[in-house]
């Protein structure tokens, strides 16, 4: 996602004063350049959404007037449109199921900003985070070898690779997972079922 990415978000609440508290939160949130759309009554949100097409509805469920999500969505041509419920107090899940997400109006600016990072994020870009952590199976191969004491030069000499191949596979490992240490590869290793307690070189 771009270090400062437009995001037009529609806010469907009759309370003034909550639409206002909310753009004040939203528009001081690090990373983003919003665009509020504030829709004030049931009767103009089809006609505000058809207009301006956000690429989120923050919407109070209990809007008078108001109907179902996906019909909403299709009579108003954002089908791509997420939605998220503004909510007062704890609610049934039951209402909750159909939206993407949900903000309390005790939840702190952070909260909110995950919440839009992790709807902004495209489908492209989620593929692209979940390869950056996925070991590919030489990767585990070697992710094996170290967490049974191998040196890189014998696992080099196991896997048919240069001792320069290895490295950067190691490089590669401890970037996708975050991990530095042999005692972390070795977690790892165990909790994905890689290797048995009694294969670890102690």
């Amino acid at each position: 996602m771009p270090m400062s990415a437009l995001l037009n978000i529609a806010v469907a609440e009759p309370s003034a004063i909550i639409r206002s508290g909310l753009e004040a939160v939203l528009k001081r949130i690090p990373g983003f350049r919003i665009q509020i759309i504030e829709i004030a009554t049931a009767e103009l949100l089809q006609e505000t959404l058809r207009s301006h097409k956000p690429d989120i509805l923050i919407i109070n469920p209990s809007l008078p007037g108001y109907y179902t999500i996906q019909l909403l969505k299709e009579e108003t041509g954002c089908t791509e449109m997420k939605c998220i419920a503004l909510l007062y107090a704890v609610a049934d899940h039951a209402l909750l199921r159909p939206y993407d997400d949900q903000i309390n109006i005790y939840d702190s600016p952070d909260e909110i900003r995950h919440k839009l990072e992790r709807l902004h994020t495209s489908p492209e870009e989620e593929t692209e985070n979940e390869e950056q952590q996925t070991l590919s199976a030489r990767e585990k191969e070697i992710v094996v070898c170290v967490v049974k004491g191998m040196t890189n030069r014998e696992i080099a000499d196991r896997l048919f690779l240069s001792t320069h191949t290895v490295v950067t596979h190691r490089r590669n490992i401890a970037r996708k997972l975050q991990v530095h240490s042999a005692s972390g590869l070795t977690v790892y290793a165990i909790v994905n079922k890689l290797v048995e307690l009694n294969d670890i070189k102690l």
